[in-house]
């Protein structure tokens, strides 16, 4: 038989490992008609599941949150992770997991327990939130004026979902505007997120970040927890937007790209145009943490014969 070539992603679904390009849900889906679906994303870096415990704790939070009942347990689902980028053979990748309201058993219904609740997972190549090119001379971001985060009494940002509708607006005005991504406030004027990462800023010699109105980042706990090994002063509150523009340095958090400079913010230029110091000294560590053995999952991959 044929082996099937899964290095431009795969997906595990129903059971059966196929391309990602085959991986497909149906139309009357509520986590597509609805958005009522959550997800997680952890990625592999040289072969490894970086902090993957955690991202499992938060997705299973995340499914108990918004009352989904699917038949994978939360050691069904490692290991399907396990598989299925074994399967891949990627050493560096981008995985998500996700759970799904699904399909209505009754047609037209609107009662959102009378749907089959389902998992799924896919995986591929390692994806840059702000592309490596980027992230090397900094990010240039806007901070979104008229467009504010989504408030948390509507839509709680604990949990990981596809509620990107203010996100993508503040995100095309920044593109249209020549910048690299955004930043939201809420509608206190206090700064929430951007678009797939979390945000910090060192402000009199201090990392801080916001406490509230946004995803609780596994690499913003990384982050945090590289701040205190290293000794360098912290702390997550409020950041106002007014102090936020003028911070001594800025920088990103995501999965899907680690910790990044911002250069520019706005009009204003941070610095002398160049990544930060405590920044960068904070980037370097993240990726010398993805050796530490209490952080990473080998993942054995299939011998080809």
């Amino acid at each position: 038989m044929q082996k099937i070539d899964l290095s431009n992603g795969a997906a595990w679904m129903d059971g059966q490992i196929i391309p990602i390009k085959d991986a497909k849900i149906g139309v009357t889906d509520w986590g597509l008609t609805r958005s009522d679906i959550t997800y997680d994303v952890v990625h592999v870096w040289d072969s490894n599941f970086f902090r993957l415990e955690d991202y499992l704790d938060r997705f299973m939070v995340s499914i108990a949150k918004l009352r989904l009942e699917i038949p994978q347990s939360r050691d069904e689902i490692e290991q399907i992770l396990h598989d299925m980028v074994a399967a891949s053979g990627l050493t560096s990748a981008y995985v998500s997991m996700v759970a799904s309201r699904g399909t209505p058993t009754i047609p037209g219904t609107r009662d959102p327990r009378a749907c089959n609740n389902h998992f799924y997972a896919w995986v591929v190549p390692f994806i840059w939130v702000i592309p490596a090119d980027i992230a090397k001379r900094g990010a240039h971001i806007q901070l979104a004026g008229s467009t504010i985060r989504i408030s948390p009494q509507s839509v709680d940002p604990t949990v990981k979902n596809y509620h990107w509708g203010d996100m993508t607006h503040a995100l095309l005005d920044a593109l249209d505007d020549g910048f690299d991504t955004c930043v939201l406030c809420d509608d206190r004027g206090c700064i929430t997120e951007g678009p797939g990462f979390n945000i910090f800023a060192v402000i009199n010699g201090t990392v801080v970040t916001a406490k509230s109105g946004m995803l609780q980042g596994i690499t913003r706990k990384t982050v945090l927890e590289i701040c205190a090994d290293l000794g360098l002063p912290h702390e997550a509150r409020d950041i106002r937007a007014d102090e936020f523009l003028q911070a001594d340095e800025i920088f990103t958090a995501t999965t899907a790209g680690g910790p990044v400079s911002v250069t520019r913010i706005n009009g204003r230029i941070l610095g002398n145009d160049a990544p930060g110091p405590i920044a960068e000294r904070i980037t370097e560590t993240y990726w010398n943490w993805h050796t530490r053995a209490e952080l990473i999952t080998p993942i054995q991959y299939k011998k080809t014969t």
